[in-house]
């Protein structure tokens, strides 16, 4: 009995590795490809690298972003992504403004003193943070996008397809000479 829940509880934490190794996998390599951020039916995965916003997510987390379009609208309490100074950030609108005819954004990391130093405006936000997190997952997408993380985003798969293959075809031929006995 405890075998066989062993055997499933191993079973279980390979196929969350595989689906975790393969969501990272797909993640970096079609930024890759797409020569930025990969984006799906409107959606964007980011992750949190400081802790600004705990506990609504904590660092190392990815969340999910609802991409920007130019009819959405934001208001106090949204969480949004923006670019500021070549950064990433995301915060809560703690406040709404109208500048010449544009609205910009007040905003506040939740785990911060105060309110943030600037103003965004609109054409400078990506996003919406959605409410998905994952806890910890950041940490392995910050480093499968590094040029070692990218690399072995290649090789462990094929490893792991050989070692896989190799011990069929040996399981595949211990039956065999077990059946010619």
């Amino acid at each position: 009995m405890v075998k066989k829940l062993l055997k499933l509880v191993s079973s279980i934490t390979r196929i969350i590795f595989i689906m975790v190794l393969c969501l990272l996998a797909f993640i970096v390599l079609s930024s890759r490809m797409s020569g930025g951020e990969s984006a799906f039916m409107g959606y964007q995965v980011k992750a949190v690298l400081s802790g600004s916003m705990e506990p609504a997510f904590l660092t190392g987390s990815i969340i999910a972003i609802k991409l920007d379009d130019k009819q959405t609208s934001y208001d106090v309490g949204d969480v949004i992504t923006f670019h500021l100074d070549g950064k990433l950030i995301t915060h809560r609108i703690i406040e709404l403004n109208n500048k010449n005819g544009q609205a910009v954004y007040k905003t506040k990391g939740d785990n911060n003193d105060g309110p943030d130093l600037w103003t965004i405006s609109k054409q400078n936000v990506i996003g919406k943070y959605t409410g998905v997190t994952i806890p910890y997952v950041g940490y392995a997408l910050n480093f499968a996008g590094s040029k070692l993380g990218s690399a072995l985003l290649l090789i462990v798969p094929g490893l792991i397809l050989l070692i896989s293959a190799f011990s069929s075809i040996i399981g595949a031929k211990k039956e065999l000479e077990a059946s010619k006995a």
